[in-house]
């Protein structure tokens, strides 16, 4: 299925609302970015952060004009590598097939458009589904052991341009 990222807006904010039902849903998708409950004025200045030159933010929509899922990219253009984040398909769009088509999507403009070498990112190790869907989109995981945090695992993976 094909999908359209769009720049993430003040209009989106519902969504992510909505799609984040809970702290540990939320802690999944952002770690720690975000406090419990997540609210309009933590998203409205992380949407601020996305209008600076260091984070790029988008919605994914699909080709029926749903809303299906958001991504965000943290760049560090002198070193030209970029953290990968905030990584989320809306519940009822889960399992279709959308989270590739949308990362490949965000590869292209990091490594096309804004011209990095290296991304990184860090998946909790006992989100299995997002990690092999990192691993068959090429990342790979870092030989050291990951952090603990509220004793989930972090794996850092990275992927380095062609």
């Amino acid at each position: 299925m094909t999908v359209d990222l769009r720049p993430f807006t003040g209009d989106d904010i519902a969504l992510l609302l909505s799609w984040v039902g809970s702290s540990s849903a939320m802690r999944l998708w952002a770690g720690d970015a975000f406090r419990w409950p997540l609210d309009e004025a933590q998203l409205a200045a992380y949407l601020a952060e996305t209008r600076t030159p260091g984070r790029r933010s988008w919605t994914t929509w699909d080709g029926r004009g749903q809303a299906v899922g958001h991504a965000s990219l943290r760049v560090d253009f002198p070193a030209r590598s970029g953290r990968l984040g905030r990584v989320l398909i809306a519940p009822q769009a889960r399992r279709r097939g959308l989270a590739g088509e949308m990362l490949r999507q965000v590869l292209e403009v990091a490594f096309g458009d804004v011209g990095l070498r290296r991304l990184e990112l860090g998946v909790y190790s006992d989100n299995v589904a997002a990690v092999r869907l990192y691993e068959r989109m090429g990342f790979v995981a870092d030989d050291q052991p990951g952090a603990d945090e509220c004793r989930q695992r972090v794996v850092h993976m990275t992927l380095d341009a062609q």
